[in-house]
């Protein structure tokens, strides 16, 4: 197990550029992911749809919102797989019952664009 160093904690201008750097660490690490992978390959597909839909404005925002939180609980259900592989490799009932749980998240989310794609293509296309 390695040990953190000491650190100085950072504030201002250099705690935003270092919080950046992490952030992009963590979104080189989400493309690692397959599923991180084709929901950025569906979100695409999607943003096409509604363009050629011709959807409103406030559809077009809320596909976007969605789609940012959808990654955001992939971002936490990796951590949460990662932690739980780290901390107990052994199948374990509560760590597979925290993996599960992390994979509901998505999946609420996964249904919530696709809720919004049907509402878009009803509303456009036989209303």
């Amino acid at each position: 197990m390695s040990v953190m160093p000491d650190y100085t904690k950072l504030t201002g201008i250099t705690h935003l550029l270092a919080a950046t750097r992490y952030s992009a660490a963590g979104a080189k690490r989400a493309w690692k992911e397959t599923a991180f992978r084709h929901e950025v390959f569906a979100f695409g597909l999607l943003m096409t749809a509604y363009l050629a839909l011709g959807v409103s404005l406030t559809i077009l925002c809320a596909a976007i919102i969605l789609f940012l939180a959808l990654v955001s609980a992939e971002a936490l259900n990796t951590a949460v797989e990662e932690i739980i592989d780290r901390i107990s490799p052994e199948i374990s009932t509560t760590g597979r019952h925290a993996k599960d749980l992390g994979s509901f998240a998505v999946f609420c989310l996964l249904t919530a664009n696709a809720v919004l794609f049907l509402y878009a293509v009803v509303t456009h296309l036989f209303l």
